[in-house]
């Protein structure tokens, strides 16, 4: 096989891969994204529905086309919030401890940054194409992709904004 077929292998299955189904609703093999859910931290809110992870996930895959506009790891990420930078901050719930990353979400907030949940630190290392998992990650906008950037960022300020009603 060359390397394109190789290539577009390794596409396809990353697309079925980060959705956890296909058109038609059948699922792959593999936990469903509720399933998931049950090995989430306590720390984890708020968490993206299922259709606002896919296009989180969607961004991400966009952005990681794009050079340096995906921050990637807790060092990372952590350093450029710290040097002004804004974005959209990613977290897996899944990580344990949860000491590791615990301060993040305070960092984002003191930052006015936006920041969500995702339940998987799997799904977060194979979107970015890493032979590995990622806790967290973040997202600058792009021209390519400011429309969906922009709907992703309305929808998390919403989904923080009815948890501090709820409290």
């Amino acid at each position: 096989m060359t390397k394109d077929k190789k290539q577009a292998q390794h596409d396809e299955a990353m697309d079925t891969s980060a959705a956890n189904g296909d058109e038609n609703g059948a699922e792959n093999s593999g936990p469903s994204y509720e399933d998931k859910f049950k090995y989430m931290n306590a720390m984890a809110s708020p968490i993206a529905p299922k259709k606002l992870a896919k296009k989180v996930f969607k961004v991400i895959k966009q952005a990681t086309k794009q050079k340096n506009y995906v921050r990637l790891g807790l060092r990372e990420t952590q350093k450029y919030i710290r040097r002004g930078e804004k974005g959209l901050v990613v977290f897996a719930g899944n990580v344990t401890p949860i000491d590791i990353y615990s301060h993040m979400p305070v960092v984002c907030e003191e930052a006015n940054i936006p920041y969500v949940f995702v339940p998987s630190k799997e799904d977060l290392g194979s979107i970015i194409r890493a032979n590995r998992t990622c806790c967290l990650l973040m997202v600058r906008s792009h021209a390519d992709y400011k429309e969906l950037y922009d709907e992703i960022i309305e929808k998390v300020n919403k989904l923080e904004s009815e948890i501090v009603k709820t409290e």
